[in-house]
């Protein structure tokens, strides 16, 4: 992977995986050595990796925090009254608990999270959430529309409406967040260079690995 980014030639670059509970340490070793090599072929590239929550484990989490990261994200999917539907086998508190340590980790490191709207939650529940972010010092935060893949999965109950998603927006950025993107097409790595630098225009990708 780190051959591939240094001939694209980019500024930013998103890396995640599908969730490796299978493996002891989560899939944490994975990341770090993806970026080493990322940065020792591309010293200058940002790097963000989006994580699973690793079941708790801090010492996975550590190991990924002290590779070389710019930006550590980890998504909260939804609000806490919804887990059980949206996430099973997923804790809410687990979820901050990953972007708190993390932060106190490196307290220089940029940490993100994300919710999918449109499965059932209020908007005085996404507030709440996004309180609970900023209190464990989350500095960016995606907010999107979910959409049905296939109907093996969960149904669309709404689709929130473009004023309503400016809206959070506008509410968000009150709470202090460094970055909000807010709208029906975001996700987690969309126009994720614009986050870390909002004025800085450069070529960006996401890569699973």
């Amino acid at each position: 992977m780190g051959k591939v980014v240094k001939e694209l030639g980019l500024q930013h670059i998103v890396v995640t995986s599908v969730d490796r509970d299978d493996l002891p340490d989560g899939g944490s070793v994975h990341f770090a050595k993806t970026v080493f090599w990322i940065k020792a072929l591309s010293p200058e590239i940002r790097v963000e990796v989006l994580i699973p929550d690793f079941k708790g484990d801090k010492n996975a989490l550590e190991t990924v925090v002290r590779s070389g990261i710019d930006v550590l994200n980890h998504n909260v999917e939804t609000v806490p009254r919804l887990y059980k539907k949206v996430r099973p086998g997923s804790v809410y508190q687990r979820s901050l608990e990953v972007l708190k340590a993390a932060k106190e980790m490196r307290g220089e490191l940029l940490t993100k999270s994300g919710l999918m709207l449109g499965v059932g939650e209020s908007l005085d529940e996404v507030m709440t959430t996004l309180r609970d972010l900023r209190e464990v010092k989350c500095d960016i935060v995606t907010l999107g529309q979910y959409l049905q893949p296939s109907t093996n999965q969960l149904p669309v109950e709404r689709y929130v409406t473009p004023d309503e998603f400016q809206q959070l927006k506008v509410d968000a950025q009150k709470l202090g967040f460094r970055h909000v993107e807010s709208g029906p097409l975001v996700r987690s790595s969309y126009h994720a260079w614009s986050h870390v630098e909002p004025d800085e225009k450069g070529p960006s990708t996401s890569l699973q690995g």
